[in-house]
């Protein structure tokens, strides 16, 4: 608001989605909602506007769900009108059923509109409404509708530097999921099924306190390894073959994302072991590439290089690293970016780019460091040895002030380690 004084922001909550009947899916608040209140409920809608009464300051506006004893008998107690204010800080606070009434009030004044739209449709009528009334309002100004604009930029840039609290979340969500990874590395055998494997970390998360997945769990045996986002997890796992496993705990709405690839049964054979320790190498020269002022594409470029070079003395390339990487070659084998923001959503907010230049790692960001090597079944072209191997190795990384902290260095990746582990 600071860098706004003229603007609203307005923020609706995550709308409830119907799974079947009268049933609804799980709800989880929106992002940016919940970041910048706590308030989870649904039917809400979070506003920012510049106070009329004090030049310089603004207002926090929540509209809730009325309390309703008959509904909360069902469904659960609601903060209301007054929680609003006494729980979450809210400045004021109004029934949700008054936020079209409302709402070209709190516009009065104001320049600009950050709202994000095409969401839903629903809730874009409704401002669009409400921003025609302010129009109306002012008569024959020749004024248009006030300029909408996307409250992902001043949101992300926010969201993109984690604070000690935030931290603290990310670390507990980390611990969480490693401990999870771990478990499916010691109790996965051959002839269990992919969603058994599935079921052990869900309850990892859920008896260690994650309120939820950061996202839908991979867990992919042999070949379903080299989908990149396969989630049918549905096969029977088989001895020889490697298992991948792409699964990150949310906590407090912060979540983590690990992806381990170990054997089903005992041992990587020789083919396995050559492709994981190419894969290994890359990913940990990557982190330790990780500090202040190195930018992920510079991370990115070196992570091809490693992997292009050993995939050449493997026979799964052939030519020149430089000329391969140029044409894109290399992406047959590794067809996905290294890194992504982390946070609240997996993928997180914050822009990759600043002023047209790639932007340099600063303290407080938190990403991925993603390399893999997948061999599809179809690949005729490829010795027969490394088909249907698809293995990716994935960390979360924190930048500080002196170089980076690998926030899910529990989870097991040494090849030596995973075969202790596995007996």
């Amino acid at each position: 608001m600071k860098a706004n004084p003229s603007a609203v922001f307005i923020f609706p909550s995550g709308e409830e989605q119907v799974r079947n009947a009268d049933v609804a899916h799980p709800f989880r608040q929106e992002s940016n909602l919940h970041y910048l209140s706590g308030f989870e409920e649904p039917e809400s809608v979070l506003v920012l506007a510049p106070s009329t009464t004090q030049p310089g300051s603004h207002r926090f506006v929540l509209f809730v769900r009325r309390r309703d004893p008959e509904r909360e008998l069902w469904e659960g107690a609601r903060y209301g009108v007054e929680g609003a204010c006494s729980v979450f800080g809210a400045h004021e606070a109004f029934p949700i059923d008054e936020f079209d009434q409302r709402l070209p009030e709190l516009l009065q004044g104001a320049e600009k509109v950050f709202y994000r739209l095409g969401r839903s449709a629903k809730s874009d009528e409704r401002i669009l409404k409400a921003l025609e009334a302010t129009r109306r309002a002012l008569g024959r100004s020749g004024r248009g509708l006030l300029p909408i604009h996307d409250p992902g930029d001043p949101l992300g840039e926010m969201r993109l530097f984690k604070g000690e609290e935030e931290v603290a979340l990310l670390r507990k969500a980390s611990q969480i999921t490693a401990l999870a990874h771990k478990t499916a590395m010691i109790e996965s055998r051959p002839g269990m099924n992919e969603f058994e494997i599935e079921a052990l970390i869900d309850y990892a998360f859920r008896r260690n306190g994650c309120q939820r997945m950061g996202y839908g769990s991979i867990v992919a045996g042999g070949k379903n390894a080299t989908c990149l986002h396969y989630t049918s997890n549905n096969e029977p796992l088989r001895d020889g073959e490697l298992l991948l496993i792409d699964a990150g705990g949310e906590y407090g709405y912060y979540t983590s994302d690990i992806s381990r690839t170990f054997p089903v049964g005992k041992r990587f054979s020789a083919p396995q072991a050559a492709l994981y320790d190419l894969v290994l190498r890359s990913q940990k020269e990557a982190i330790e590439m990780s500090r202040p002022g190195v930018t992920l594409p510079a991370i990115h470029a070196h992570v091809c290089e490693v992997l292009v070079d050993g995939l050449l003395s493997l026979g799964l390339l052939a030519g020149q690293r430089e000329e391969l990487i140029k044409s894109g070659g290399h992406r047959r084998f590794f067809p996905h970016n290294t890194s992504h923001w982390l946070g609240m959503d997996v993928h997180d907010v914050g822009l990759y780019q600043q002023n047209g230049e790639p932007r340099a790692l600063e303290p407080g960001m938190v990403f991925t460091i993603e390399p893999g090597l997948y061999v599809q079944p179809n690949d005729s072209a490829a010795p027969v040895e490394y088909r249907n191997i698809g293995i990716r190795i994935e960390d979360d990384i924190l930048i500080t002030a002196t170089g980076c902290e690998n926030l899910t260095k529990d989870a097991p990746k040494e090849r030596s380690e995973i075969e202790a582990l596995k007996g």
